[in-house]
């Protein structure tokens, strides 16, 4: 796959097209974080346009309980950077699940969190308010790169899960800090730890939360591995680079179980 190409950057069908622009205050007046983010609104956002809507009348799949909609939203940024809490604070202040379109002069980057409705003490879900992830996004592609087609999918919850599993894979790609490990393990997906299940033969294919729960925990212990590498590297005394590397075949030995184990369930 060249940068011309990612099966991130989506095709939207027309008769989604909204094209509003959405005024900064209007996002802001919902904003309980202080002044910080209200200052870098202004000063990385030039504009935000509410670009698509996705729901059943504009892409006919019936809606789910969790997913009645899907947006789209194209920022226009001033500069490369955006700090993440300008994304929240826009997930926050729209009551269904976002998809992000970053737009720099001719780069164009996609991003979006994991969103979906809290539960109340019943475990019944609350259209009121909001669960939202951790970001997952694309390296910056050039604008004209080409659009892949709406993906197929049996209903909206189905085709969110399409849409932000590209994103998911870039996340883990990106985790990896060997280039070689980075060609052979791309993969699809957020919470904060992952544990293996004891029969780790061949196994059903994960959900779009467990395959997010999935990536973090190899990220999480990419980290690790990375962590000790830089120990090892520092230490100078033999018995202790012993020791380091010891740790380390078991922090690396760790990390590919997680990767296989996610091969065998993609």
């Amino acid at each position: 796959m060249t940068v011309q190409d990612h099966p991130a950057l989506i095709e939207y069908p027309q008769r989604a097209w909204l094209g509003r622009v959405v005024p900064k205050n209007r996002i802001l007046s919902s904003c309980t974080q202080g002044r910080r983010v209200r200052d870098h609104f202004t000063d990385q956002v030039a504009q935000i346009a509410w670009q698509y809507k996705l729901a059943p009348e504009t892409v006919n799949l019936p809606a789910t309980p969790a997913v009645t909609e899907i947006q789209v939203f194209r920022v226009t940024l001033k500069g490369s950077d955006l700090d993440q809490d300008v994304l929240r604070t826009i997930d926050r202040a729209i009551p269904s699940p976002l998809i992000f379109e970053l737009v720099h002069g001719d780069r164009i980057k996609m991003v979006a969190a994991y969103k979906r409705p809290a539960q109340n003490q019943k475990g019944e879900t609350d259209p009121g308010r909001w669960v939202v992830g951790n970001y997952f996004e694309t390296s910056w592609l050039p604008e004209s790169s080409i659009r892949q087609p709406l993906p197929v999918a049996l209903d909206m919850a189905g085709l969110y899960d399409k849409l932000l599993s590209p994103l998911v894979q870039s996340k883990l790609t990106s985790t990896s800090s060997d280039a070689q490990e980075r060609a052979l393990n791309a993969s699809n997906s957020t919470a904060t730890s992952y544990n293996m299940p004891a029969n780790a033969g061949q196994e059903a294919p994960l959900s779009l939360e467990q395959r997010i729960a999935m990536t973090e925990a190899i990220a999480v212990q990419q980290k690790q591995v990375d962590r000790i590498k830089a120990r090892l590297g520092r230490e100078k005394q033999f018995n202790k680079r012993v020791a380091i590397n010891a740790e380390l075949r078991d922090a690396k030995e760790k990390l590919q179980r997680l990767r296989d184990h996610h091969e065998r369930t993609e």
